[in-house]
């Protein structure tokens, strides 16, 4: 298997990686806190970008490892003129840093595994380990910034997680971590603590909808890697699939180019049925989602139904789930969370997580893992129908 050839955990199929991004959509204030900083010049040697997935924040530590490679002093970017983190295309930096090539950059997330030819599922600790090799190099140039990316921290392991606080506790000069998290709670307290922490939050839903307009407007509102996205996307399901990615970006780009919407259709069109179910629907429906090299439906599928689970308990607790994607969804998540404790919701929701995070890691046949897990809610269904 070629370099080019081996899969990255940090990149969404074939789509371009974040290091090869020319812009940054709706994150204008945590890039505004990044460039200030660095603008001080009085950098903090540790950030530590939260937020869900999707919304940007690999984008946006590229690009801060971008501006401080090409400029590396406050003064060289003031010189330039510089207005945020943008740098210009044709600069060394930008090349190097898109064709991961930088030699005073270091990314450190899940690696390729020769023996499985699969990713690894943990961030292992020889990789977070490499941190002190980079740093004991010798910069390219005197003074230059080193950057690390952990992407994202919440894949590390125990050791890992020690060995990252470890390199946090001793940074060396210009020395500078950007380290990604979706879920900075599960995080040790003493890595939170060594870091700034600096949150991203959801895309706005017109931004996602401008995505997928035509490629001249997408454009203009994304930068020109963006044509090879959303060019395609029927105008029809623009808005439906905005709602969908419930303000991730990344997630708005798997619906769109896995056919993620019409899934989704027939995901919520089994579920309105609850606690009666088309048997021959959801075996039908198995043998699509569930067969044999179809990864992106299945992964797809997983995370349409935990967004259909978490708009039930929204329903139920009170709270707008958002417009019916599928005629009768809300009346069926206003049916099935009447008369009774959302407990039981939250837990089913739980389980099924679990339940096909091991089917995954087990290798267990996909088909029935969705029967299962259609037979974990029919039962939740038949109990608070009182059947």
């Amino acid at each position: 298997m070629s370099d080019t050839e081996i899969p990255e955990s940090d990149r969404l199929g074939d789509f371009p990686h974040p290091r090869e991004a020319v812009t940054l959509v709706g994150q204008d204030a945590a890039e505004r806190a990044l460039f200030d900083a660095f603008m001080s010049g009085r950098m903090q040697h540790a950030w530590l970008l939260t937020g869900p997935k999707g919304i940007g924040k690999a984008t946006l530590a590229y690009r801060m490892a971008k501006f401080a490679l090409h400029y590396g002093t406050p003064e060289a970017a003031r010189a330039a003129g510089a207005r945020d983190l943008s740098v210009p295309e044709s600069a060394a930096a930008f090349h190097q840093v898109a064709a991961n090539s930088h030699p005073n950059l270091l990314a450190v997330r899940r690696p390729h595994d020769d023996k499985t030819k699969k990713l690894k599922t943990v961030i292992p600790v020889d990789e977070v380990r490499r941190i002190g090799h980079f740093f004991g190099l010798t910069a390219t140039e005197r003074g230059a910034w080193r950057v690390v990316i952990i992407d994202s921290a919440d894949e590390m392991n125990v050791n890992s997680a020690n060995a990252l606080l470890k390199a946090l506790e001793e940074p060396p000069p210009n020395g500078l971590f950007l380290v990604l998290s979706h879920q900075p709670g599960q995080l040790l307290p003493t890595i939170r603590s060594r870091c700034r922490m600096l949150r991203l939050t959801p895309l706005a839903e017109r931004d996602i909808v401008a995505m997928m307009e035509p490629a001249e407007r997408y454009a203009e509102v994304r930068g020109k890697e963006a044509r090879r996205k959303f060019a395609a996307t029927p105008a029809a399901e623009r808005a439906p699939i905005a709602q969908l990615a419930e303000g991730s970006a990344g997630r708005a780009l798997s619906i769109a180019a896995g056919g993620g919407l019409g899934l989704y259709k027939e995901l919520a069109g089994l579920l309105v049925g609850l606690p009666r179910l088309d048997v021959a629907g959801v075996h039908a429906f198995a043998d699509k989602a569930g067969r044999k090299g179809a990864d992106d439906a299945y992964e797809t599928m997983i995370e349409l139904l935990t967004h259909w689970l978490q708009r039930l308990v929204r329903r139920g607790a009170g709270l707008d789930p958002g417009p019916d994607i599928v005629a009768g969804e809300g009346a069926a998540m206003a049916r099935l969370a009447a008369g009774g404790s959302l407990d039981r919701w939250v837990e089913v929701w739980e389980k099924i997580s679990q339940f096909t995070a091991r089917g995954e890691a087990l290798n267990t046949d996909r088909k029935l893992v969705i029967l299962n897990v259609f037979s974990m809610l029919e039962a939740a269904a038949s109990e608070r129908a009182g059947a």
